[in-house]
């Protein structure tokens, strides 16, 4: 275990109330339609987040600094530095909406008619998630936080032996193909599991966990198990949606109407199970996203320790207040947790191909440089996402139908 780091930090905040909402509606509304979404968006986090892995350990870099350091010009410097950290503040306040009103989510289910209502869970998790990430004391809650996250994550491996899924319909379904109104659902998917903040999560964290360059390949190992088995748990629940609620004709509005996909196998207790899930997927990745933001702002300003610090604290509390004030403007919960989503889905082009450009570089990497296949997979990845974001565009413009 002691091999074991941000690989499972980054699963940790992919499993969040985006991944159970998402995963949970692609199941309910196209069956196992889009189960080949998943597969290729665990194959792509796991080929872009070993890339930050071997930026951090290898190089000793944060993917903020990397991408200061690789611009050739002091314009194309902080042109390139600005437009990535105004793309990933705006997605991730979005982001941060989407995790408050899902753990407030999971609040509300567990409990039950006594709730104090979404706005007042919202403001609470708010305060809890800007406190932990001001005194930055988070280590001890965010295990205690995985812990809860795997209790939900071997509630759906139950739950997919007792709802017995159609293996037929899911082999077909990793056939590529998006159905009829499928693709901001497909978009939501990768965009839930390709969470763009995790690769300066993952490089930053791998940097102070690792301080041996030598110790690439543990962190490597450390990636492709965790965000497999993360993977492996969105494709569950997907399935046990897909088996349970396909058809069904219920609109998923609430946790209680998620916590319908497992009871089946836990009956009344499938409320609370979802409750905790949501909850400690929620605050997790409340705390995780304004990190990564806050990562990549002190990256680029750079400066001295002290001038680091204050950037971190008072960029993460930004992104708690904005977040908190997107998830309380009356959106659905469940809507504004998707469209967080959309919103990863779409700024995933963007990062990746910054990462990519950054890997090449053989004057900050040395060794640790990407390989021809990490090119092409890589490219592959940036080319796919791309694709899919014009395409839901397109159609928002009613260009293609």
């Amino acid at each position: 275990m002691r091999n074991f780091g941000p690989g499972v930090l980054v699963a940790a905040a992919f499993i969040g109330p985006g991944t159970v909402t998402a995963c949970t509606l692609a199941g309910a509304n196209f069956g196992f339609a889009l189960i080949w979404a998943l597969v290729f968006a665990t194959i792509a986090t796991i080929i872009l987040q070993d890339m930050a892995a071997r930026l951090g350990t290898g190089a000793r870099l944060g993917l903020g600094e990397a991408l200061m350091q690789s611009a050739p010009a002091p314009a194309i410097k902080w042109a390139t530095g600005g437009l990535v950290f105004a793309a990933l503040l705006i997605g991730n306040c979005a982001y941060e909406g989407g995790n408050l009103s899902g753990g407030a989510l999971g609040l509300d289910a567990l409990f039950g008619a006594s709730s104090p209502g979404q706005s007042v869970l919202v403001a609470g998790l708010a305060v809890l998630a800007g406190v932990i990430v001001f005194i930055g004391r988070y280590e001890v809650l965010e295990k205690l936080l995985v812990g809860l996250v795997l209790i939900m994550s071997a509630a759906f491996v139950l739950s997919v032996i007792f709802v017995q899924p159609d293996f037929g319909a899911l082999f077909a379904g990793l056939v590529p193909r998006i159905p009829d109104g499928g693709t901001l659902t497909a978009i939501a998917l990768i965009g839930t599991t390709i969470v763009p903040y995790n690769l300066f999560l993952h490089a930053a964290a791998a940097r102070r966990k690792w301080a041996d360059g030598e110790d690439t390949g543990a962190a490597r190992t450390d990636s492709a198990i965790s965000i497999g088995l993360g993977g492996l748990v969105s494709i569950l629940i997907l399935s046990t949606a897909a088996s349970s609620l396909f058809k069904s004709g219920l609109e998923i509005s609430s946790a209680a109407d998620m916590a319908r996909a497992i009871e089946p196998a836990f009956g009344e207790a499938a409320r609370y199970l979802i409750g905790i899930g949501l909850f400690a997927a929620g605050l997790t990745s409340a705390i995780t996203a304004p990190m990564a933001t806050a990562f990549a702002l002190s990256e680029i300003i750079g400066g001295d320790e002290d001038r680091k610090s204050k950037l971190f604290r008072g960029t993460a509390l930004f992104v708690v207040v904005v977040g908190a004030a997107i998830s309380l403007l009356g959106i659905r919960p469940i809507s504004l947790i998707l469209i967080a989503q959309y919103a990863n889905g779409l700024l995933l082009p963007i990062i990746a191909a910054f990462l990519l450009y950054v890997m090449n570089r053989k004057d900050l990497l040395g060794a640790h440089t990407n390989t021809m296949m990490a090119n092409v997979a890589g490219g592959a990845i940036v080319l796919i996402t791309l694709g899919l974001g014009v395409r839901s565009i397109l159609r928002a413009a009613g260009v293609m139908a």
